[in-house]
């Protein structure tokens, strides 16, 4: 299997709901979970804007690929905070991939040595295939549960599925809600981000987290924008010999050249105030509280401007924009739904 055979497999993702195995086996084979992982867990070690661009590249081949990569990838971040034991039981097998969610929409009840933890918890791509579930939950002590969050880590076969994912687009993210019931979390399975306990970490993983998550997630907004200026020029070639709407098919070239260049001046911003941001982190200077706002700002006005720049092209682009199984609509709403994470909505 080669990239491109990944580009044109997008239509049988979706309607498959899910990554096939070859697709998934061509991940593990390629390393694409683990980008940010040390070469001695089996990863590649990437450096932040390398491993970012790679999320575009993939997204650019298809959205649902693109995203899963992104968030298996994530995962590499909790790569510091176990104890070296945990953390090689954890990230070193091949197919190690991480899913899970952020939001402490659960509880840790605490005893000697851990905690019992129940509670059900949105959104968690790649559900279907991931090693490890992480969760948050609040901690509940002597019967009163506190304002205080703990983090855990849970094996598989302690964690239900409940198969609810069912937005517009990414279809294939197997983004589902986990549940699990009274599972007991030892101590050592638990962890805080920023508390290193081993030496299996890089300057990645001491990278801001949310700025990290952030340029991740728009990375992939703007993959997903790629394949559709693409995507449309391919649909303008294939009505160019058509010389009854010439004046037509002229004005929507000249739109697609407008909205290429925004898109390339966007991409180009981004990549820059990233590039300037890990540079001065790799130099052991600490991004100020105001650096990280306008990362926070920068990264919301480009997912909306990819927004725009589909939108504008959209209503030029025939019945195919609106069929649910074209390439250029399934592009569209991978977007939309990708754009409308947390990280980059206003």
């Amino acid at each position: 299997m080669n990239a491109m055979q990944i580009k044109e497999r997008g239509l049988e993702f979706e309607q498959l709901g899910k990554l096939p195995q070859d697709v998934l086996d061509f991940i593990y084979d390629q390393q694409l979970f683990k980008l940010f992982t040390a070469k001695e867990l089996g990863g590649k070690d990437l450096d932040l804007v390398e491993g970012i661009k790679v999320f575009q590249q993939m997204s650019a081949l298809d959205g649902n690929f693109g995203w899963l990569i992104t968030i298996g990838t994530g995962g590499n971040a909790f790569i510091p905070t176990f104890s070296k034991e945990i953390c090689e039981k954890i990230f070193t097998p091949k197919e190690a991939v991480i899913a899970g969610s952020g939001y402490p929409t659960g509880v840790a009840v605490k005893t000697d040595g851990g905690y019992y933890v129940t509670g059900q918890w949105k959104y968690c791509s790649g559900s279907n295939y991931a090693t490890t579930f992480t969760m948050n939950s609040y901690i509940e002590e002597y019967g009163v549960k506190t304002e205080n969050i703990v983090s855990c880590s849970v094996n598989p076969q302690d964690v239900e599925i409940l198969h609810d994912w069912c937005a517009m687009g990414l279809k294939a993210t197997a983004s589902h809600t986990i549940r699990v019931n009274n599972v007991w979390v030892p101590q050592e399975d638990t962890f805080q981000l920023g508390t290193i306990r081993n030496d299996y970490g890089n300057s990645v993983h001491s990278f801001p987290f949310a700025t990290f998550a952030e340029a991740s997630f728009l990375s992939v907004c703007l993959g997903i924008t790629e394949s559709f200026l693409e995507e449309a020029f391919a649909l303008m070639r294939q009505r160019n010999h058509d010389v009854s709407k010439a004046e037509r098919i002229g004005a929507l070239q000249f739109l697609l050249m407008q909205q290429q260049k925004r898109f390339k001046q966007f991409e180009e911003q981004f990549y820059t105030t990233l590039s300037e941001y890990w540079k001065k982190h790799q130099q052991g200077n600490q991004l100020i509280e105001d650096e990280l706002l306008q990362f926070t700002q920068m990264s919301k006005e480009i997912a909306a401007a990819c927004l725009d720049i589909v939108n504008k092209l959209i209503r030029s682009l025939g019945m195919d924009a609106i069929t649910e199984t074209s390439t250029i609509n399934r592009i569209w709403r991978n977007l939309y739904t990708a754009a409308q994470h947390g990280f980059l909505t206003p």
